[in-house]
């Protein structure tokens, strides 16, 4: 998925919403009639099990495509021309009321083809937004005098707090796509309600979130609540997400599906990320910066309490891993690296990109996590993805009940008490300055954290517990690494000779007290023999 279709690379950067009204009038008519404020339809009553019965109701029929056809001028936008649409912030939802939230509305267009019905509830009832052309400043858009229908729908929408209305918090924008930030006010990987057949091989379904409904907040209320109606091909689905803004973000998520068919893959609380190079994988480090990524690797809260960290990696092949488990703790694509240095990148600022942990509130019985990792060339490619799979498939005719909470921050909001890995490098092996008689790959593994800090200090002795699926290990080595209190293992790998098939590595650091680390995984791809340069 184009990367730049859903994101952008600083908080509130994309332009403002624009939706369907009634009349058909250009927007500069209309804004000179004086209607500069929001236009509502009637009420309705509303609550979540109302909208459960919706998404029932809606999985019991055959599914029909959202919207139709974009109008010419909206369908010809260039991406500086969206970009110019500027929603009005004094049309902002709650704007002038005395609570701390104020929404904004992304126009279609573009990349945005599929209408959202917006919605306000209040005291139990819902009224939709109506579009209004007036809400919109067109800028250099080329749609000042256009003639927009009452047809069309409302693209997405982004949160402020009143207290910084230039930033946003978050945004629901594209397909089930939403984003948010934590203190760092940096937009990067995004979540989706809900991800289908992804990694298959058959076209990825993507579910649409159709309407949503903004509750609105009581004066002093520091979280906000949206509710989203989904529906795709497979699925219909309700979703409530409580947002409360801070360090880290949460977004507390119940969602309930109604499966129209057997669903082969299903991934509940999908990350989305990108990785193009890093320390331990150069394959496409063709760019001026160290390095390129979103977030650095799989942070896995097993069942069973233990604890894995699993660098990402951008392959020459689309890569797929299972981790299976029994009520996972948690899991989610994290960017530990947060060293300016290590990316100089002063324009999208990578050390800055949150981290998103996704916390199940009860137990989701068994499954995997599945990680998705696709070939990009470049930076504007969404290639990883992570989920939840459950072990057993939907089936039509199910309610399916999830509840799980999404943090958005510089890190996850549970962490080891033993050490993390805190990088993963990647190098030519063999001895330095010793003529090399066969073809190896380097790695050095670096820990801290946990007890490692007094160990090191003492100088005591770490030993590494490596296993390897193929080929042989040469040169193991585990040390004080006294730049970070920690410590560091180096060792290589070496592939059978004319075998290029991936080797599976697992690592972990222990005394004679038991295990002092997580558990450090990854998969490895040995070049094939003729791309094996010993230099």
């Amino acid at each position: 998925m184009i990367r730049r279709q859903f994101l952008t690379r600083a908080a509130g950067t994309l332009a403002a919403l624009g939706l369907p009204p009634a009349l058909l009038l250009s927007p500069s008519a209309l804004a000179a009639t004086g209607k500069r404020h929001l236009v509502f339809g009637p009420a309705q009553p509303f609550d979540y099990a109302s909208l459960k019965g919706q998404a029932r109701a809606l999985a019991s029929k055959p599914y029909h495509v959202h919207g139709g056809p974009l109008p010419p001028a909206l369908e010809g936008l260039t991406w500086d021309q969206y970009q110019a649409i500027r929603y009005r912030k004094d049309h902002a939802l709650w704007a002038g009321q005395d609570d701390a939230f104020l929404a904004q509305f992304f126009h279609m267009g573009l990349y945005f083809k599929k209408p959202v019905t917006m919605h306000e509830v209040a005291d139990g009832q819902a009224r939709e937004i109506k579009y209004n052309p007036g809400m919109f400043d067109y800028g250099s858009s080329g749609l000042a005098k256009a003639k927009l229908p009452d047809s069309l729908g409302f693209a997405g929408f982004r949160l402020n707090t009143k207290a910084d209305p230039d930033r946003d918090f978050a945004a629901f924008l594209g397909a089930s796509y939403f984003r948010a930030v934590g203190k760092e006010g940096q937009y990067g990987q995004s979540a989706r309600g809900l991800a289908i057949d992804t990694g298959m091989g058959k076209p990825e379904e993507f579910p649409d979130f159709v309407a949503y409904y903004l509750e609105r907040p009581d004066p002093g209320q520091d979280t906000l609540v949206i509710y989203g109606l989904l529906d795709s091909p497979s699925v219909a689905g309700a979703y409530r997400f409580a947002l409360t803004p801070g360090e880290p973000l949460l977004m507390d998520i119940d969602c309930a599906l109604y499966p129209r068919t057997t669903i082969e893959r299903m991934g509940l609380g999908p990350c989305t990320s990108m990785y193009q190079a890093g320390e331990n994988d150069r394959r496409m480090a063709w760019d001026w910066r160290p390095e390129i990524h979103d977030t650095d690797g799989l942070a896995l809260h097993t069942g069973s309490g233990e604890w894995i960290w699993r660098p990402l990696t951008n392959p020459p092949q689309l890569r797929f891993n299972a981790f299976a488990d029994n009520n996972p703790k948690g899991f989610g694509l994290l960017q530990r690296d947060r060293d300016f240095d290590h990316y100089q990148d002063d324009g999208v600022f990578y050390e800055k990109r949150p981290c998103l942990w996704v916390e199940p509130k009860a137990g989701w019985g068994e499954g995997s996590v599945q990680l998705i990792e696709i070939p990009t060339v470049d930076e504007t490619f969404d290639n990883i993805v992570a989920f939840w799979n459950p072990k057993d498939k939907p089936q039509a005719g199910q309610e399916l009940l999830y509840g799980y909470k999404l943090y958005w921050g510089s890190a996850a909001p549970s962490t080891p008490t033993d050490a993390i890995c805190v990088a993963s490098r990647t190098g030519l092996g063999g001895v330095v300055g010793q003529k090399r008689k066969t073809w190896s790959q380097r790695f050095a593994v670096d820990f801290k954290g946990g007890k490692l800090a007094a160990l090191e200090a003492a100088n005591a002795e770490v030993t590494p517990e490596l296993q390897i699926s193929g080929g042989r290990l040469e040169t193991v080595s585990c040390r004080p690494l006294h730049e970070i209190h920690g410590y560091r293992v180096m060792f290589d790998v070496v592939p059978d000779k004319t075998d290029s098939s991936q080797i599976d590595l697992r690592l972990y650091l222990k005394n004679d007290q038991g295990a002092l680390s997580e558990t450090w995984l990854y998969q490895f791809s040995p070049p094939p023999e003729a791309e094996r340069k010993l230099y």
